[in-house]
Protein backbone atom coordinates (compact mmCIF):
# COMPACT_ATOMS: atom_id res chain seq x y z
CA UNK A 1 0.00 0.00 0.00
CA UNK A 2 1.53 3.87 -0.72
CA UNK A 3 1.12 6.30 1.93
CA UNK A 4 -1.62 8.91 1.30
CA UNK A 5 0.46 12.41 1.66
CA UNK A 6 0.66 14.16 4.87
CA UNK A 7 -1.89 17.03 5.45
CA UNK A 8 -3.82 15.39 2.30
CA UNK A 9 -7.67 16.55 2.35
CA UNK A 10 -9.48 13.42 2.52
CA UNK A 11 -11.28 11.73 0.16
CA UNK A 12 -15.19 12.19 -0.58
CA UNK A 13 -17.11 10.79 2.57
CA UNK A 14 -14.46 10.04 5.24
CA UNK A 15 -14.24 12.58 8.18
CA UNK A 16 -11.86 15.80 7.98
CA UNK A 17 -9.60 14.87 11.21
CA UNK A 18 -8.92 11.25 9.32
CA UNK A 19 -5.51 10.82 8.59
CA UNK A 20 -4.12 7.09 8.00
CA UNK A 21 -0.52 7.20 8.16
CA UNK A 22 -1.01 4.20 5.61
CA UNK A 23 -3.19 3.26 2.69
CA UNK A 24 -4.58 5.57 -0.13
CA UNK A 25 -7.32 7.84 0.39
CA UNK A 26 -9.25 5.81 -2.31
CA UNK A 27 -8.62 2.76 -0.65
CA UNK A 28 -9.81 4.38 2.34
CA UNK A 29 -13.04 5.79 1.41
CA UNK A 30 -13.67 2.16 0.24
CA UNK A 31 -13.94 1.39 3.61
CA UNK A 32 -15.96 4.12 5.03
CA UNK A 33 -18.83 3.23 2.69
CA UNK A 34 -18.40 -0.83 3.40
CA UNK A 35 -18.97 0.60 7.39
CA UNK A 36 -21.31 2.82 6.21
CA UNK A 37 -23.42 0.38 4.37
CA UNK A 38 -23.04 -2.17 7.21
CA UNK A 39 -24.48 0.11 9.75
CA UNK A 40 -27.04 0.89 7.98
CA UNK A 41 -27.74 -2.66 7.53
CA UNK A 42 -28.03 -2.60 11.15
CA UNK A 43 -30.68 0.07 11.24
CA UNK A 44 -28.51 2.70 11.76
CA UNK A 45 -29.96 5.77 10.37
CA UNK A 46 -28.90 8.67 12.86
CA UNK A 47 -26.32 10.17 10.13
CA UNK A 48 -24.80 11.55 13.60
CA UNK A 49 -24.36 9.13 15.14
CA UNK A 50 -23.53 6.84 12.30
CA UNK A 51 -20.61 9.35 11.25
CA UNK A 52 -19.16 8.78 14.77
CA UNK A 53 -19.35 5.41 14.53
CA UNK A 54 -17.38 5.45 11.33
CA UNK A 55 -14.65 7.78 12.73
CA UNK A 56 -14.52 5.37 15.41
CA UNK A 57 -13.87 2.50 13.35
CA UNK A 58 -12.14 3.66 11.27
CA UNK A 59 -9.05 5.21 13.67
CA UNK A 60 -8.94 2.03 14.88
CA UNK A 61 -8.46 -0.03 11.46
CA UNK A 62 -6.05 2.83 10.73
CA UNK A 63 -3.76 1.97 13.57
CA UNK A 64 -4.08 -1.90 13.34
CA UNK A 65 -2.92 -1.27 9.25
CA UNK A 66 -0.16 0.62 10.35
CA UNK A 67 1.26 -2.22 12.01
CA UNK A 68 0.35 -4.22 8.52
CA UNK A 69 0.08 -2.16 5.66
CA UNK A 70 -0.23 -5.04 3.55
CA UNK A 71 -3.60 -5.76 4.76
CA UNK A 72 -6.67 -4.05 2.76
CA UNK A 73 -7.64 -1.38 4.41
CA UNK A 74 -11.79 -2.57 4.12
CA UNK A 75 -10.60 -5.91 5.47
CA UNK A 76 -9.31 -4.35 8.23
CA UNK A 77 -12.60 -2.15 8.61
CA UNK A 78 -14.88 -4.65 8.38
CA UNK A 79 -12.72 -6.91 10.98
CA UNK A 80 -12.47 -4.03 13.52
CA UNK A 81 -16.14 -3.51 13.40
CA UNK A 82 -16.76 -6.91 14.09
CA UNK A 83 -14.48 -6.92 17.30
CA UNK A 84 -16.49 -3.49 18.49
CA UNK A 85 -20.04 -4.85 18.06
CA UNK A 86 -18.95 -8.18 19.73
CA UNK A 87 -16.95 -6.64 22.66
CA UNK A 88 -20.14 -4.59 23.18
CA UNK A 89 -22.87 -7.15 22.37
CA UNK A 90 -21.24 -9.30 25.64
CA UNK A 91 -20.77 -6.32 27.28
CA UNK A 92 -24.91 -5.10 26.91
CA UNK A 93 -26.11 -8.83 26.87
CA UNK A 94 -23.96 -10.12 30.15
CA UNK A 95 -22.39 -12.79 27.68
CA UNK A 96 -18.87 -12.54 28.26
CA UNK A 97 -17.02 -15.81 26.61
CA UNK A 98 -19.61 -16.86 23.87
CA UNK A 99 -17.85 -17.75 20.71
CA UNK A 100 -18.37 -14.81 17.86
CA UNK A 101 -20.82 -16.97 15.84
CA UNK A 102 -23.39 -17.43 18.59
CA UNK A 103 -22.37 -13.55 20.32
CA UNK A 104 -23.74 -12.47 16.53
CA UNK A 105 -26.46 -14.12 16.18
CA UNK A 106 -28.02 -13.62 19.92
CA UNK A 107 -27.09 -9.84 19.92
CA UNK A 108 -28.14 -8.50 16.45
CA UNK A 109 -31.61 -10.67 17.07
CA UNK A 110 -32.33 -8.98 20.55
CA UNK A 111 -31.17 -5.75 18.80
CA UNK A 112 -34.07 -5.95 16.23
CA UNK A 113 -36.15 -7.11 18.61
CA UNK A 114 -36.25 -4.89 21.24
CA UNK A 115 -36.66 -2.09 18.26
CA UNK A 116 -33.27 -0.70 19.67
CA UNK A 117 -31.78 1.38 16.40
CA UNK A 118 -35.04 3.32 16.05
CA UNK A 119 -35.77 3.44 20.13
CA UNK A 120 -32.12 4.46 21.33
CA UNK A 121 -30.65 5.74 18.29
CA UNK A 122 -27.44 6.90 20.03
CA UNK A 123 -27.19 3.91 22.56
CA UNK A 124 -25.48 1.17 19.47
CA UNK A 125 -21.98 0.61 19.96
CA UNK A 126 -21.69 3.26 22.58
CA UNK A 127 -19.37 1.66 24.94
CA UNK A 128 -19.81 2.73 28.29
CA UNK A 129 -23.10 4.78 28.36
CA UNK A 130 -25.49 1.89 27.55
CA UNK A 131 -28.81 3.42 28.53
CA UNK A 132 -29.64 1.04 31.37
CA UNK A 133 -33.45 0.18 30.11
CA UNK A 134 -32.23 -0.56 26.36
CA UNK A 135 -29.99 -3.29 28.07
CA UNK A 136 -32.61 -4.54 30.01
CA UNK A 137 -34.67 -4.47 26.72
CA UNK A 138 -31.51 -6.39 24.84
CA UNK A 139 -31.35 -8.88 27.91
CA UNK A 140 -35.20 -9.50 28.05
CA UNK A 141 -35.23 -10.23 24.09
CA UNK A 142 -32.95 -12.33 24.31
CA UNK A 143 -34.13 -14.40 26.66
CA UNK A 144 -37.34 -14.65 25.14
CA UNK A 145 -35.50 -15.95 22.13
CA UNK A 146 -35.25 -19.50 24.05
CA UNK A 147 -32.83 -21.93 25.21
CA UNK A 148 -30.04 -23.78 23.05
CA UNK A 149 -31.40 -26.54 20.88
CA UNK A 150 -30.47 -29.60 22.87
CA UNK A 151 -30.19 -33.24 21.66
CA UNK A 152 -32.37 -35.74 23.15
CA UNK A 153 -32.85 -39.49 23.00
CA UNK A 154 -36.18 -40.50 21.91
CA UNK A 155 -37.88 -44.25 22.24
CA UNK A 156 -39.25 -46.10 19.68
CA UNK A 157 -43.32 -47.02 20.52
CA UNK A 158 -45.70 -48.63 18.82
CA UNK A 159 -48.54 -46.46 17.06
CA UNK A 160 -52.12 -47.36 17.70
CA UNK A 161 -54.08 -47.21 14.51
CA UNK A 162 -57.25 -47.81 16.26
CA UNK A 163 -59.27 -50.55 15.53
CA UNK A 164 -60.62 -50.21 12.04
CA UNK A 165 -57.03 -50.41 10.91
CA UNK A 166 -56.33 -53.77 13.16
CA UNK A 167 -59.56 -55.44 11.64
CA UNK A 168 -58.39 -54.32 7.78
CA UNK A 169 -55.43 -55.76 8.70
CA UNK A 170 -56.66 -58.93 10.25
CA UNK A 171 -58.43 -58.68 6.90
CA UNK A 172 -55.77 -59.03 4.52
CA UNK A 173 -54.03 -61.23 6.47
CA UNK A 174 -56.78 -63.95 5.49
CA UNK A 175 -56.86 -62.97 2.45
CA UNK A 176 -52.87 -64.03 2.42
CA UNK A 177 -53.90 -67.27 3.79
CA UNK A 178 -56.31 -67.96 1.58
CA UNK A 179 -55.47 -67.53 -1.92
CA UNK A 180 -59.08 -69.04 -2.99
CA UNK A 181 -60.90 -66.85 -1.09
CA UNK A 182 -58.52 -63.64 -2.72
CA UNK A 183 -58.92 -64.61 -5.86
CA UNK A 184 -63.06 -64.87 -4.97
CA UNK A 185 -63.26 -61.65 -3.67
CA UNK A 186 -61.43 -60.05 -7.09
CA UNK A 187 -63.80 -61.81 -9.40
CA UNK A 188 -66.76 -59.96 -7.27
CA UNK A 189 -64.93 -56.67 -7.61
CA UNK A 190 -64.63 -57.14 -10.39
CA UNK A 191 -68.11 -58.29 -11.61
CA UNK A 192 -70.04 -55.37 -9.85
CA UNK A 193 -67.55 -52.72 -11.81
CA UNK A 194 -68.83 -54.41 -15.03
CA UNK A 195 -72.56 -54.20 -13.59
CA UNK A 196 -71.76 -50.90 -12.81
CA UNK A 197 -70.46 -50.09 -16.03
CA UNK A 198 -73.16 -51.35 -17.80
CA UNK A 199 -75.72 -50.30 -15.74
CA UNK A 200 -74.83 -46.21 -16.64
CA UNK A 201 -74.70 -46.94 -19.72
CA UNK A 202 -77.82 -48.04 -20.37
Amino acid sequence: MSEGPAGAAPAAGLPGAFRPKTGTMEAWNAAYVRVEDYLRAHRIHNRLHQSRLIQKILERAAKRHAEHPALDPTTVAAEETEAMMDAWFAEVLDQKGLPHDRLAIDGRVALLLCDGPERWPFAFLDEGNTPADFAAAMRSRNLEAGPDLAVSSMVPRPIDLGRITEAAGETLERFERWPILRALLLWVVFASALAGIFYMTR
